[in-house]
């Protein structure tokens, strides 16, 4: 049987091959900008706050040196070399950003965010699970959309949102005229 399993289309991966989709340093890094442009207006001991508390929500502490202050701009090329990151990272990097209390928030990228919503899911309390379930989730900001039957159509910030309980408000279906 072993034999067998070497010539299997997946078992003699390439490194940047199927195991290359899976990692997410790239959108991790990617929502570590964001944080960093949406706080770049905002006075010191504010952003140093905002950073802190996002640092802490999406359970980055521990990429942060000791005793070291949070710079976002090396943080950020760190997480992109560093070690693998999971999607379940990512679902709470992103949680974490929309959780800032920042008035001109830059939306998730598309990419990041339709990541997000599908993966969060799948993992989201059974209320927010029900009320997608039987349901098409659009993005109306976006080209993704994930499930099957009658649209539930926001934006793609807003679904993710809801999915990661930051937000009550559910996708709605879209009004006909």
């Amino acid at each position: 049987m072993s034999d067998v399993a070497r010539f299997l289309p997946l078992s003699q991966r390439t490194a940047d091959g199927p195991a290359d989709i899976l990692d997410r340093r790239a959108q991790l890094a990617g929502i570590v900008d964001l944080v960093a442009t949406a706080l770049a207006d905002t006075a010191a001991p504010e952003a140093e706050i905002g950073v802190e508390a996002f640092l802490r929500d999406a359970g980055l502490t521990s990429a942060v040196p000791d005793g070291g202050t949070a710079d976002l701009g090396s943080l950020s090329a760190s997480l992109r070399s560093g070690g693998r990151r999971t999607a379940k990272q990512v679902v709470a990097a992103a949680r974490a950003y929309l959780r800032l209390p920042v008035a001109d928030r830059p939306p998730l990228p598309a990419a990041i965010a339709g990541a997000v919503a599908f993966a969060a899911s799948s993992s989201a309390t059974s209320d927010r699970r029900a009320a997608i379930a039987g349901h098409t989730v659009r993005a109306s900001d976006a080209a993704w959309s994930f499930g099957r039957g009658p649209d539930l159509i926001a934006t793609g910030d807003e679904i993710v949102a809801f999915l990661t309980g930051v937000s009550d408000q559910p996708p709605r279906r879209p009004r006909f005229s």
